[in-house]
């Protein structure tokens, strides 16, 4: 006696599965900060060439903000609190790229 497959039933979806948008950190110009203050921390903090870090600082200084980081929530929300330890003035925002 053979059995004939059975068909499986398949649950609705409802919800769209969508990749979570990457996070990035914010280094806003601040007045109190050096330029060469912002350069370490960059360099200390996120392990950046003396070339990288200088850029970004020139960024902070010219254009008034610079993105320093980019990644998960949490790991932004990390880089924030850890800019604010050195004390710069930093936010995390969702990438709309």
């Amino acid at each position: 006696m053979t059995t004939a497959p059975t068909e499986l039933e398949r649950p609705e979806v409802d919800e769209v599965v969508s990749a979570d948008t990457p996070w990035i950190t914010i280094v806003w110009n601040d007045p109190v900060n050096l330029m060469s203050y912002v350069t370490y921390v960059f360099m200390t903090y996120f392990h950046y060439s003396r070339e990288k870090a200088e850029k970004l600082m020139m960024q902070v200084h010219e254009d008034g903000r610079s993105v320093v980081s980019a990644g998960s929530r949490e790991e932004m929300e990390r880089d924030v609190t850890a800019m604010h330890s050195y004390g710069l003035w930093a936010t995390l925002a969702k990438d709309d790229k």
